[in-house]
């Protein structure tokens, strides 16, 4: 186990008097440019190789502006390669409600460090589930916006079409605060007509899963009404996750290709391994993968009109123990990408809300919304902590 922070000086800059998050303490990815710090990405030879910026990124920039203080930068898996959270170059961040479990990735330093307390909120990324999985981990509100929604200049690109920024907090009232700032936009109180149960994803869930959260979907039920059950992938679940592990590979190998070509740098073996084998998807591949991509995109414009949201398992267990074999972790890491893998491919945005245990471990149940409806899925996260 380690602290979330990248290793190096830290990285501490006073937030704007007088903001509307004047008090609030946050960190930030170590994919998030802060000027006159090195963005490492998870691997030392990408700070090594590429210039230290001299402006902040966005959203860097837009906490400061709305008057948080930054903390630190915070680590990653290895550019943002990974979705359990152990770092080769770094060590593994701290689950504070599972010391001996892995926080989830990549965005691991920031779950942690906001589990931990040692800061109100945390910027993370969410490609194929990097928010979404450390807030399901280590008990905590994440969110991956719509994607396209916010701007990512500064940030350091994995997969384009899949990439979002995304922020943790502890508690509902400060993710309301943070995430009204970034998607510059009142959370206000109404909330959603309807509500889509997704059956296969539950039914795919741990079944301890499934009824650890069965109170939350009846207390979301309750405050929702009208209430029905139905499929997120009629195709399978098993088919979308393997559409976006065509796409989003063959997209970071394009993302990187260059600088490897060029620096040569060191990786981990998993890292290493899915660059490579990004590199080989056949464009007959690839071709299938956004046909599926167009399919999974209507299915949730379908499930998902004006109102109605739909919820299910942020994971399909708790956190899996640190320091296992990648035989054991290449099989979890495949049911994960089945309950995330329609973020990447539809972009619509999703929250992932605390609140169950399974044997004293947590797991979060998500709720998601139609295109640009990220407000609402807020306001819903306040109506479900409040007292009722």
């Amino acid at each position: 186990m380690t602290e979330p922070f990248v290793p190096g000086p830290r990285a501490r800059i006073a937030g704007r008097p007088g903001g509307p998050l004047a008090g609030l303490s946050f960190a930030a990815k170590d994919l998030f440019d802060v000027a006159g710090f090195p963005t490492g990405g998870g691997n030392h030879d990408w700070a090594r190789t590429n210039p230290v910026p001299t402006k902040h990124a966005w959203a860097v920039q837009t906490l400061l502006d709305a008057g948080a203080e930054l903390i630190g930068k915070t680590i990653t898996d290895e550019v943002s390669l990974g979705i359990l959270g152990e770092s080769a170059f770094d060590g593994t961040p701290l689950n504070p409600k599972a010391p001996d479990r892995v926080p989830g990735g990549s965005s691991s330093g920031s779950a942690s460090a906001v589990a931990q307390g040692i800061c109100d909120t945390a910027l993370g990324t969410d490609t194929g589930g990097s928010v979404r999985v450390p807030s399901s981990f280590c008990g905590l509100y994440g969110i991956r916006p719509t994607h396209g929604r916010l701007p990512v200049e500064g940030m350091m690109p994995q997969a384009p079409s899949s990439d979002t920024t995304g922020w943790f907090a502890r508690d509902a009232a400060t993710f309301a605060r943070v995430s009204s700032v970034l998607l510059r936009e009142p959370i206000a109180a109404q909330l959603p007509k309807r509500l889509v149960v997704a059956v296969d994803a539950f039914g795919f869930a741990d079944p301890e899963v499934a009824a650890a959260l069965q109170p939350m979907v009846d207390r979301l039920s309750r405050l929702i009404g009208e209430t029905r059950e139905d499929l997120l992938a009629p195709q399978g679940l098993s088919v979308w996750a393997r559409a976006q592990r065509t796409l989003q590979p063959a997209e970071a190998w394009a993302t990187f290709k260059n600088w490897i070509d060029r620096d040569n740098p060191r990786f981990a073996f998993g890292v290493a391994r899915g660059l490579v084998l990004g590199s080989m998807i056949p464009a007959a591949e690839q071709s299938w993968a956004r046909l599926m991509r167009q399919e999974a995109r209507a299915r949730l414009a379908y499930l998902l009109p004006p109102g109605t949201i739909l919820c299910l398992p942020t994971t399909p267990f708790p956190a899996p123990r640190k320091g296992q074999a990648l035989s054991v972790l290449d099989p979890l890491r495949d049911r994960i990408t089945c309950l995330c893998a329609h973020g990447g491919l539809t972009g619509v945005p999703q929250v992932s809300l605390p609140g169950a245990m399974v044997d004293g471990l947590p797991v979060g149940l998500s709720i998601l919304g139609g295109h640009g409806s990220d407000a609402m899925l807020v306001a819903v996260a306040q109506a479900m902590e409040e007292p009722r």
